[in-house]
């Protein structure tokens, strides 16, 4: 009689919520990919064409800041694949429960400077500086038009969007690369980064993705973003040199010599890779390590976004990687790229 009146009362709640319009948490159908927030629509890409491929059901990417995302799957959400840029969050301290141990890099990316489409006279200049400087004949002139054009960009004539560097890695890039600017341009690494918060220059956000809006609108001047999304959403944007925009995948050992302190310790300049991995007691196991083992060779694609693939996806791990992973290494289409760091 007890269990006929609570699965009455059950039915009655269900019928209450669908009736109010309330959407219940329905479960998982398919591989559950979590992706960096800028490449929701690659993510989406991959998981279709290997759906396509093998026939395994899917649902579309959910996308965050990719430290936001590694904490939520921490906690336990059901996720399967682990798509990121940073390679930090990665770590059994990012990942808890749920680390594997390993991750492939299977494409690059740089950092770039959207800029507002309909510019004032201030946007101009700055954007005008950096064409300038990208076009100098010589090292001299170069580095002094870079200099004019970072001491306009942190004036505070005009704002500057950074996302948050603690839940999004396009922030921990960008104040990276502006101390980077500082070590090239006035032989003060600080100095970029105090001479924006002393002017009040910057607005923040807890993704880049959340800053387009206010670029596109006119209420900032500047974005630090990646160029595959600044493509994507068809932002008009500035290159930067291969020291600023780690993008320069041979620069490895002078990214790695500038740090910026986040919420989760102090955090080394890297190229930019895109990552994924099989999450540990993640949603479907086989389907997991199926679909990252698919990347490799079914990934050129990802250039029309503004990507560049790597033409030999590197594995990073702490731990034996899966055998499926390892046969690709032995195949000769992956190659080691060392332990994962924080």
């Amino acid at each position: 009689m007890r269990k006929t009146v609570m699965a009455t009362i059950l039915v009655a709640v269900i019928l209450i919520a669908v009736g109010a319009g309330i959407e219940l948490d329905k479960p998982a159908t398919g591989l559950v990919v979590y992706s960096a927030d800028a490449y929701v629509a690659e993510a989406d890409a991959l998981i279709s064409n290997f759906h396509n491929a093998t026939g395994i059901a899917v649902e579309p990417a959910k996308g965050g800041g990719s430290y936001s995302l590694a904490g939520e799957i921490s906690q336990g959400v059901p996720a399967s694949v682990f798509i990121s840029v940073a390679l930090s969050t990665y770590t059994e301290a990012s990942l808890g429960p749920r680390y594997s141990g390993w991750a492939m890099a299977f494409a690059s990316d740089q950092l770039v400077l959207a800029y507002a489409g309909n510019q004032n006279s201030t946007v101009q200049n700055i954007v005008s500086l950096f064409l300038r400087a990208e076009s100098a004949s010589n090292t001299l002139q170069r580095d002094a038009a870079f200099r004019s054009a970072f001491l306009n960009l942190t004036s505070g004539n005009v704002t500057v969007g950074i996302s948050n560097a603690s839940s999004d890695p396009a922030g921990l890039r960008a104040y990276l690369s502006l101390e980077i600017a500082g070590a090239l341009y006035e032989n003060n690494r600080s100095f970029f980064l105090e001479r924006l918060v002393k002017n009040n220059a910057v607005r923040s956000d807890s993704n880049a993705a959340e800053l387009v809006s206010p670029l596109q609108s006119g209420n900032i001047g500047f974005l630090y973003i990646y160029r595959s999304a600044a493509f994507s959403k068809e932002l008009d944007y500035v290159e930067l040199p291969g020291q600023l925009s780690f993008g320069n995948t041979s620069m490895t050992g002078f990214y790695s010599g500038f740090h910026y302190n986040t919420t989760a310790g102090e955090q080394s300049g890297a190229p930019i890779y895109l990552y994924a991995t099989a999450l540990a007691n993640g949603t479907d196991p086989a389907a997991s390590l199926e679909f990252v083992s698919y990347i490799p060779g079914n990934d050129s694609f990802l250039s029309a976004y503004g990507l560049s693939p790597l033409e030999k996806p590197i594995l990073f791990n702490n731990t034996i990687p899966p055998a499926s992973i390892a046969a690709l290494a032995s195949e000769g289409r992956l190659v080691y790229g060392g332990p994962i760091r924080s």
